[in-house]
């Protein structure tokens, strides 16, 4: 299966839409901003991953963090998890864009939770659970910018 995200990119964050290979809307996906694929424990200096072709797979819930979410296989530049040989990029349910390393976060809808300006995401944890129950165990992800 070959998902596809569309992203647009603002000042703060970047945001997107995530198809099915039919172009159905599966979710909505919020980013850090673009910043040369830098990875950082600090939200402020890391950057989403850059636009390319990724593949993803299905990870159980774990202690530390206890629902299924996807894990990308490799990002070139980016630290691999010691363990698994993996990236530590993964998709996962967030509310604000400050609860990303370089992730990518799903949901729902996006709403200015926090009223500071910048969107927020709802739905999160709902969307996770229905990507996590209806994908497949991997999936192959192409990030694309959004055209007018």
């Amino acid at each position: 299966m070959i998902l596809t995200l569309k992203r647009i990119y603002l000042p703060t964050e970047t945001l997107g839409s995530l198809y099915d290979e039919t172009s159905k809307l599966i979710c909505k996906t919020m980013e850090l901003r673009c910043g040369e694929n830098k990875s950082s424990t600090d939200y402020s200096v890391a950057s989403c991953i850059p636009e390319g072709t990724y593949e993803f797979i299905k990870q159980p819930p774990q202690e530390s963090r206890p629902y299924g979410y996807f894990r990308c296989k490799k990002v070139a530049g980016r630290n691999t998890d010691p363990t698994t040989g993996m990236s530590r990029i993964l998709i996962h349910r967030i509310t604000y864009v400050k609860d990303l390393l370089g992730c990518i976060g799903v949901g729902g809808r996006f709403e200015d939770l926090n009223k500071d300006g910048v969107p927020d995401m709802v739905e999160s944890g709902k969307t996770l659970q229905w990507m996590y129950d209806n994908l497949p165990e991997t999936f192959t992800l192409k990030i694309v910018k959004k055209l007018a």
